[in-house]
C-alpha cells in the first residue's frame, strides 16, 4: 500500500465549510416523517426512564435503533431543552415549532463533524498516482468532493432528514483505520457503529472474515495462503474483547432488566413486507414487476380467475406483508439465503487471498450490495452504504471509477421519490446535476491516460435516466394517469434503477476476479 498523503491539504477546510453552509440553506426545506421520528425519540429518551424506552408506543414511530443511538438521542435531548422544552413531551405528537426545526436541523449539521473528520482520514490514505501542483486534479481532492458533497447524503440528511452523515463517519473512519493497518481501532469503530444502527450488519461479514484472516493469522506465505500454525490467540482475544465490551456496554443494561427480547423485536420487525412502501431498486423490484406482468397477462387471457389467483397490490404505498399472485412469495428466510449465497464468493476470496485493506474494501462493497440487492425490506437509502466507500476505489482505479459512475448515478436517482414536493424539484435536480457532472468530468480527467470509463451501452443506459426523469417528474403529473395509477412513477424509477444497481454488483464481482489474476501488490 502506498504511503498516506503527507503534504498539506489547505483546501480541505474550505470544502468542509462550504458544504456546511450549503446545508444551512435547507433548514426550512421539506422534511419527511423521519423528522417526527427523531423528535419522538428525543422525547422518549429525555422524559422516560431507560426501562421504558423500548416499550413506549404513544407514537407509531417507536424507538427501533440500537441502544447506543438511543443514548445519542438522550445526549441531544439535553441540548434540545434549551431550544424548546415542548419538543421533549412524549404526548406532543407531530410537534414542529420553529425552534424545534432549527435545533434538529442544526443537530444533523453539527454531528456531521464525524463525517468530515472521517473524510479527511480517507483522503490521507489515497494513493496519489502522480504529483501535481494542481490540487483540483489530485485523487485526494476529488475524493473529498465526492464524499463531502455527496448528493445522496445532502438530500437524505438535510432535506428528507436523518443522521446518516454521523453514522457514515464511523464507517469511513473504520475503513480508514484498516487502510492505515490500525485494525483494532477499525474494529472498535465498527462495533460502535453496529450499536448505533444495525443496518450496517450488511457489511459485518466482510469485517469478520478480514479481521480473522489478516489480524489473527500472520501472512507469511508469498501466495497469501493460510498458515494455521501462525494463528495468534492473543490477537483474537484482544479483538474479541473490544467487540464484546462495546456490545456489553450497549445491551448490558437491557439484558440486566430482562428486556433483550423486546429490544430485538424492535430492531428486527420481520412482519414488515418484502419491499418498503417504495420499492428499493434491487432484484425484488424486478421480481415484483415480473409477477405483475404475469398477472396482467393472466387477466387478459382470462386465466387469473380460473386459477383462483389474486391481483398483486405491491405499489399501494403501505408497509405490510404482501403475497405475490403468480410467482412464489418470498419469505425472510429466502432473502437471507440469497444474500448469504451472493456474498459467499467475496468472503471466500478475501479469506484465501486477502490482498490487504483494499481487498477488504472490495469485499465490504460486495457485502453491502449483496445485502441491498437480495435483502428483506430494504430501504432505498441503504444504497449509500455502497456508494460512499466505492468513492475511495474510484479515485484509484479506472475500472472502479466506471462502476462508481453507474452505481452513483442510478443509486442517487433512485432517491428522487423521497423528495416529492414541487418546491424541492429544482433543488434535487440541480444538486444531482452538479454532483454527476463533477463526478464524470473529474474522474475522466483523473484516469484520462487509461482509456474511457464507460462502455457505450452503459452510456446509453445512463442517458435513459433522463427520459425516465422527464416522464416521472414532468409528463406524468400532467397526465390523467396520475389519479388512476399514482404509484406508477415509483415503479418505473425503482425498476429502471434496479437494472443499474444489479449490473454494478455483477461488475464488482468481475473486478474482484480480475484482481485475483493480477500479481499481488505489496
Amino acid at each position: 500500500m502506498a504511503a498516506p498523503v503527507a503534504d498539506s491539504q489547505n483546501w480541505f477546510p474550505v470544502l468542509a465549510l462550504g458544504v456546511s453552509l450549503l446545508k444551512c440553506l435547507f433548514i426550512n426545506a421539506y422534511r419527511s416523517t423521519d423528522f417526527e421520528v427523531h423528535r419522538n425519540w428525543l422525547a422518549i429518551t429525555h422524559s422516560l426512564p431507560v426501562s421504558r424506552w423500548y416499550y413506549e408506543n404513544t407514537s407509531e414511530w417507536t424507538l427501533d435503533y440500537p441502544p447506543l443511538f438511543a443514548w445519542f438521542e438522550f445526549g441531544l435531548s439535553h441540548v434540545a431543552q434549551h431550544f424548546d422544552r415542548s419538543m421533549l413531551v412524549v404526548e406532543n405528537l407531530n410537534y414542529a415549532s420553529p425552534s424545534t426545526v432549527l435545533f434538529q436541523r442544526l443537530s444533523v449539521i453539527f454531528t456531521d463533524v464525524v463525517f468530515i473528520y472521517a473524510t479527511r482520514e480517507c483522503c490521507r490514505c489515497v494513493q496519489e498516482q502522480k504529483r501535481s501542483r494542481d490540487n483540483l486534479h489530485r485523487p485526494s481532492f476529488i475524493l473529498a468532493v465526492l464524499l463531502l458533497w455527496n448528493f445522496g447524503l445532502l438530500i437524505v440528511d438535510h432535506i428528507h432528514f436523518q443522521y446518516n452523515g454521523f453514522l457514515f463517519g464511523f464507517l469511513l473512519l473504520s475503513v480508514a483505520k484498516h487502510l492505515q493497518s490500525q485494525h483494532l481501532k477499525g474494529a472498535l469503530l465498527f462495533s460502535i457503529l453496529l450499536n448505533l444502527k444495525h443496518i450496517y450488519l450488511y457489511v459485518a461479514p466482510a469485517y469478520g472474515i478480514y479481521l480473522l484472516r489478516s489480524h489473527c493469522f500472520a501472512q507469511n506465505n508469498k501466495d497469501g495462503s493460510v498458515r494455521w500454525r501462525s494463528f495468534s490467540p492473543l490477537r483474537l482475544l484482544a479483538l474479541g474483547s473490544i467487540v464484546a465490551s462495546v456490545f456489553a456496554l450497549s445491551f448490558g443494561p437491557f439484558i440486566a432488566m430482562g428486556q433483550l427480547p423486546q429490544v430485538l423485536s424492535r430492531l428486527f420487525p420481520f412482519k414488515r413486507g418484502l419491499c418498503h412502501a417504495y420499492w428499493a431498486p434491487n432484484i425484488w423490484a424486478l421480481y415484483n414487476l415480473l409477477d405483475k406482468g404475469l398477472v396482467m397477462l393472466g387477466v387478459r387471457l382470462r386465466l387469473l380467475e380460473e386459477a383462483g389467483l389474486h391481483r398483486a397490490t405491491m405499489t399501494g404505498g403501505l408497509v405490510q406483508e404482501m403475497q405475490h399472485s403468480v410467482l412464489p412469495s418470498i419469505s425472510p428466510t429466502v432473502t437471507l439465503v440469497c444474500t448469504l449465497l451472493s456474498i459467499l464468493p467475496a468472503m471466500t476470496s478475501i479469506w484465501r487471498c486477502p490482498r490487504g485493506a483494499r481487498g477488504f474494501l472490495r469485499c465490504l462493497l460486495l457485502c453491502a450490495l449483496g445485502s441491498f440487492v437480495f435483502g428483506w425490506h430494504v430501504h432505498e437509502k441503504a444504497i449509500l452504504i455502497a456508494i460512499l466507500p466505492l468513492s475511495i476505489l474510484a479515485v484509484e482505479s479506472r475500472e472502479d471509477a466506471g462502476i462508481f459512475l453507474v452505481l452513483a448515478t442510478t443509486g442517487h436517482y433512485s432517491l428522487f421519490p423521497l423528495l416529492f414536493t414541487c418546491a424541492e424539484l429544482p433543488i434535487k435536480v440541480t444538486l444531482m446535476l452538479i454532483f454527476t457532472i463533477y463526478s464524470f468530468t473529474a474522474l475522466r480527467k483523473l484516469h484520462s491516460a487509461q482509456g474511457p470509463l464507460l462502455h457505450p451501452l452503459e452510456v446509453v443506459y445512463l442517458l435513459g435516466l433522463v427520459a425516465v426523469a422527464i416522464a416521472c417528474e414532468v409528463v406524468f403529473p400532467l397526465s390523467p394517469w396520475q389519479q388512476q395509477l399514482p404509484f406508477l412513477p415509483l415503479l418505473a424509477t425503482s425498476v429502471y434503477c434496479s437494472v443499474g444497481v444489479c449490473y454494478s454488483f455483477l461488475r464488482l464481482y468481475v473486478s474482484l476476479l480480475r484482481q485475483r489474476e493480477k500479481p499481488k501488490q505489496p
